[in-house]
């Protein structure tokens, strides 16, 4: 996709995400502005020291505040909706503010694009949305309906919404990656079962798919893409050997194994080489808009105890020390700014 001469705005900016698309699109493109808007005044003026281009413009504000939008999003061509309240047992204890923050400012989002004339918008969604039983899969279950059926609400306007759905990223704030590497000093790794799995992505991949996406979509796909699983065990053992492991029991509203597609959305999915589309259930949805997709086998369902691909310890390795040297870099060029 060309992003050259157009205007490009980031929601939840400064995120690890959001720092990782910003150094993509910057490394691969000339945008005549991109956009980062966000809550946090500290971030802002430390990812302004990493990155000096002059298209970069930093907003503060909140997606729950329609009329920032407004201004935010005045000559915007394509946005990346990363904000979001993130923390299951944050959002068990505060289930309002992640309503606020994930369901309201989602469609805050949808009602200001469409209104805007924005052209596309991509949606970052999460493998807790399916089948949730927490609070934070609920609410970005709902935020998806709403940015899929934004197609249908934006009626005659060129503002077309899809999605992307996937697991964890490897290194994103409050991941277990990170928490893992700061406790292995202390001889002892939490875990909560032994059992659970969960879906990995590293912060590249997550960026490629987003931009991937932004190109491909024609409004109302949720992407999702095919990415391996690991056991936490398998994690713990591959961050620190040494280590001794600690059952600590499931946390509030956390699952044992999740699931990026469930079977019931399998009847509307769609297979592609690397990845997978979940077709909405509109009229406005045609044939035309597959593309060479497959339909998936009959009771399909994608969780990560199902998966087929499995990272071993030493591929586990491998994408820890990818994270660790990104980190690394990420600090000198920060120094030198």
């Amino acid at each position: 996709m060309d992003l050259n001469g157009k205007t490009i705005l980031i929601t939840g900016g400064t995120g690890s995400l959001g720092k990782k698309l910003t150094a993509k699109i910057l490394s691969n493109f000339r945008p005549k502005k991109l956009i980062i808007l966000s809550r946090d005044e500290l971030k802002q003026s430390e990812m302004m020291r990493s990155f000096s281009d002059p298209c970069l413009r930093f907003f503060i504000g909140d997606v729950r505040e329609k009329d920032r939008l407004y201004r935010a999003f005045d000559g915007v061509d394509y946005v990346v909706h990363a904000a979001a309240l993130k923390q299951v047992p944050a959002a068990e204890y505060n289930p309002f503010e992640a309503i606020k923050t994930n369901i309201l400012g989602a469609q805050n989002v949808i009602d200001v694009s469409v209104d805007l004339g924005v052209k596309k918008v991509v949606a970052l969604s999460t493998d807790k949305a399916a089948n949730p039983i927490n609070l934070y899969g609920a609410t970005k279950l709902c935020s998806d309906k709403l940015f899929i059926a934004g197609n249908s609400y934006a009626g005659s306007k060129p503002t077309r919404f899809s999605v992307v759905r996937y697991g964890n990223v490897v290194g994103s704030r409050g991941s277990v990656i990170p928490l893992f590497l700061k406790m292995r000093e202390t001889g002892v790794l939490p875990i909560t079962d032994s059992r659970m799995t969960r879906f990995w992505i590293t912060m590249n991949q997550g960026a490629d798919l987003v931009l991937t996406s932004l190109d491909r979509m024609k409004g109302g796909e949720i992407f999702v893409p095919k990415i391996p699983s690991a056991t936490m065990m398998d994690v713990a053992k591959a961050v620190a050997p040494q280590c001794e492991t600690k059952i600590v029991g499931i946390r509030p509203g956390e699952k044992l194994h999740e699931t990026l597609i469930s079977e019931d959305d399998g009847r509307l999915t769609l297979e592609y080489d690397n990845y997978y589309v979940i077709q909405p259930q509109f009229t406005w949805w045609g044939e035309e808009r597959k593309n060479g997709g497959r339909p998936v086998p009959e009771g399909f369902s994608y969780s990560s105890d199902n998966n087929k691909e499995v990272l071993s310890i030493m591929q586990i390795k491998n994408i820890i020390k990818e994270f660790c040297d990104g980190e690394e870099s990420n600090l000198l060029r920060a120094a030198n700014n």
